[in-house]
């Protein structure tokens, strides 16, 4: 993906589920061979996701967006996000 078109989406997310004065939170996760996950949480909870070629470029990306905080998997970040039904039951078909 490029660097454009990754910008694009975290824009996209943050209009939708941003709030002034409350910065959407991303957590930049390494996945490997395939890259990294920028993992967005949104002021209103909600949760999404754009692929980076790595972790050099998923922290770029996070640095250059407006209305976006670099954060971990910390307690508040995790209290931020809510998780519908239909997100938990899709997990737990993983499970199985």
């Amino acid at each position: 993906m490029s660097d454009h078109t990754t910008q694009k989406r975290i824009a996209e997310f943050v209009k939708a589920h941003g709030k002034e004065g409350t910065p959407v939170r991303a957590v930049v996760e390494p996945i490997g061979r395939a890259g990294a996950r920028i993992v967005l949480v949104g002021a209103d909870g909600a949760m999404g996701d754009v692929m980076v070629k790595d972790v050099e470029s998923a922290t770029k990306a996070v640095e250059a967006a407006d209305g976006v905080e670099q954060a971990e998997w910390d307690r508040e970040t995790t209290a931020a996000t809510t998780i519908g039904p239909a997100h938990r039951r899709k997990m737990a078909k993983m499970q199985s």
